[in-house]
């Protein structure tokens, strides 16, 4: 619980030289706060981000029926997290804005949320 949630803590980075405190929320000074929410990641093209989709339902009065939608997240990935694949469960924090897209933070990956 060192950063306010009930995920587990990853590993210590392997260079800390080199390492980007600033953007980790384990190690460094990212606070994170707000929602928390889980999804299936949908792209990694981007470097030290994650494209996470969260599907759910919505009900249509008219119809008496749910309708399902989407909604796509960009998440930065600390470096302690690297190594993250399409098809992946992560859970994703809120925190400041990192960049003009991205306000959120991926916390925990897999079955470990």
């Amino acid at each position: 619980m060192a950063i306010g949630l009930d995920v587990p803590m990853p590993p210590e980075p392997e260079n800390p030289e080199e390492y980007d405190y600033e953007t980790c929320p384990f190690y460094g000074q990212l606070p994170v706060r707000g929602q928390t929410r889980s999804g299936t990641v949908v792209s990694t093209d981007m470097a030290k981000t994650v494209i996470v989709e969260q599907e759910y339902d919505v009900f249509v009065p008219k119809y008496d029926r749910y309708m399902k939608r989407r909604s796509r997240i960009p998440a930065h990935v600390p470096g302690v997290l690297d190594g993250l694949d399409v098809g992946d469960e992560v859970t994703i924090a809120e925190t400041r804005p990192l960049s003009k897209t991205k306000s959120h933070v991926v916390v925990a990956t897999g079955g470990d949320a």
